[in-house]
């Protein structure tokens, strides 16, 4: 079945539970079931921020929570009675490259994500950023839905 787009995009914090400083994506620019475009400026108070600029690392914790945000608006997007149902969600990383060395502050980076494959509770992402459409990082995210399971009942 697949989900309609919703008419307004929800805001940011009932999609994922980042807050404060951890919060990195300022802006949700579009998302569906299988893909988000987010952006983000560089602030002083990110992680991995130096008076150089930021770590281009911090692109996977970008493409973390623009997947995120894709994966919140599949929730809110169910029947009210299925919402929160599914459990947490673990991420590995199975691929990072970046084709800059630092993120100066104030760079605004765009950040797209898309579900590659889904199987189960078991997805593949793929997420590209760029600074003014030069591509700076792509990253590819292994994800597994931590919600109920056949054996999750079973006591031992």
């Amino acid at each position: 079945m697949k989900m309609k787009a919703m008419k307004e995009t929800p805001p940011i914090e009932t999609l994922i539970p980042h807050r404060q400083r951890m919060r990195l994506i300022d802006t949700i620019v579009s998302v569906d079931q299988d893909h988000a475009v987010t952006r983000a400026t560089v602030s002083p108070d990110w992680p991995l921020m130096t008076a150089d600029g930021a770590n281009p690392i911090v692109l996977i914790e970008l493409a973390a929570q623009t997947a995120g945000v894709c994966l919140g608006w599949s929730e809110t997007a169910k029947p009210e009675e299925q919402r929160g149902q599914s459990g947490g969600w673990l991420v590995g990383i199975k691929r990072a490259h970046f084709s800059i060395d630092r993120l100066p502050g104030g760079t605004c980076i765009t950040i797209r994500s898309d579900t590659t494959m889904a199987v189960d509770q078991y997805k593949e992402i793929t997420a590209a950023a760029d600074v003014d459409g030069n591509p700076v990082g792509e990253v590819q995210l292994q994800v597994l839905q931590a919600g109920k399971t056949a054996f999750s009942s079973l006591s031992g």
